[in-house]
């Protein structure tokens, strides 16, 4: 749902973007109450994971396909205020390096992908973690559920913004009515991975799962064999003896685990992405809304299109795109949380004064 430059006027964009720039200011702020010295690596390589998956267009109708958003995914795993950051940066990245997603359209994008997504998944997964069973099978149910409703409230969002400042005359209700029916397909596919994913991590895990960390049922971890309550953050006392160092190596495990499969993903299984169209590509072309596409101002880049220039074994270009995108992801997304979760240390360790304290 990467909306190019073109489709948006000038005055929304601007607007969308002082929307997305407040977004982002706040998700700063309140991710340094999310990352800690355990979940800060983790973001990162969420992002870098959710850069990869996006290269995964999985078909869903005749001549349309769908990729992963991510909003609900970033928001279960990491917290809503960090989800909204991890998209931010995939989007940034792709439309500086690869050419994909207008710079004019940023704001939309960002409003579109990052803040809806994950205002409206990590929403409804609250709810209904309070009302479901406490386990974690009702954590990954949430997430699917969630991660479905995503993404036509976003088709909808953008329906919104074009109906606002749309630059070609189209009938909006005939847009809104495909766009969310073509999202409600591509949701399926979203609910399926952001479902696997978070199942997979509350397997190995639990404890960095933050859209299940008030569970009541206390999370366990394998330690040599026997389930042991998962530690309180490390250095925490009652931590039961040898889980701290079980902890950090299998978060490091987990950590290295998630980055090669990022790499594979986007190296190697990418090539096999249907080339289909995307939904709102396939809307836009039917529905005449991006008669008025402007040419990206990085068309020329050397890893647009996601591919390598001058390569040209299309295989070895793409896979190549693949894994620098995901490189230069991780390492942009793990500078921006480590700075925001060393702000936070700053913060807790700066001295109070008198005058703070008298009563």
């Amino acid at each position: 749902m990467h909306v190019p430059d073109g489709f948006i006027d000038a005055p929304t964009s601007l607007a969308t973007g002082a929307v997305a720039a407040a977004a982002v200011a706040v998700s700063l702020r309140g991710a340094r109450r999310e990352l800690d010295e355990r979940t800060a690596p983790l973001a990162g390589l969420v992002a870098a994971f959710i850069f990869a998956v996006q290269m995964l267009n999985f078909p869903v109708a005749a001549g349309t396909s769908g990729h992963l958003l991510g909003g609900a995914l970033a928001a279960i795993l990491v917290g809503p205020y960090t989800g909204v950051l991890c998209v931010s940066v995939v989007l940034l990245m792709q439309g500086i390096l690869f050419a994909d997603g207008g710079l004019t359209a940023l704001g939309v994008n960002i409003t579109n992908m990052a803040v809806v997504t994950t205002v409206v998944a990590y929403g409804l997964f609250r709810g209904l973690v309070k009302v479901l069973p406490r386990t974690r099978r009702s954590v990954t149910v949430a997430s699917f559920v969630a991660a479905v409703v995503s993404v036509p409230a976003a088709a909808l969002a953008f329906t919104l913004m074009y109906a606002i400042g749309g630059t070609t005359d189209v009938s909006i209700g005939k847009v809104a009515g495909a766009m969310v029916g073509v999202h409600l397909l591509i949701g399926i596919g979203e609910a399926a991975i952001t479902a696997l994913t978070v199942g997979a991590v509350i397997a190995v895990r639990p404890d960095l799962v933050y859209g299940a960390r008030d569970l009541r049922q206390r999370l366990q971890l394998r330690v040599n064999g026997a389930l042991v309550d998962a530690p309180a953050p490390e250095g925490a006392h009652g931590s039961p003896s040898g889980a701290p160092v079980a902890a950090r190596a299998s978060r490091r495990t987990l950590w290295i685990t998630g980055l090669v499969t990022s790499f594979v993903l986007a190296g190697f299984v990418s090539f096999y992405a249907s080339a289909n169209p995307d939904g709102l590509e396939k809307v836009a072309a039917d529905h005449g809304i991006d008669e008025k596409t402007e040419d990206h101002a990085y068309a020329d880049s050397p890893l647009a299109d996601y591919g390598v220039k001058d390569v040209d074994d299309a295989r070895l270009s793409g896979g190549l795109a693949g894994v620098i995108g995901v490189g230069v992801t991780v390492v942009a997304g793990s500078a921006v949380f480590w700075t925001v979760r060393r702000r936070r240390t700053q913060e807790d360790s700066a001295p109070v004064s008198p005058a703070s304290t008298s009563v």
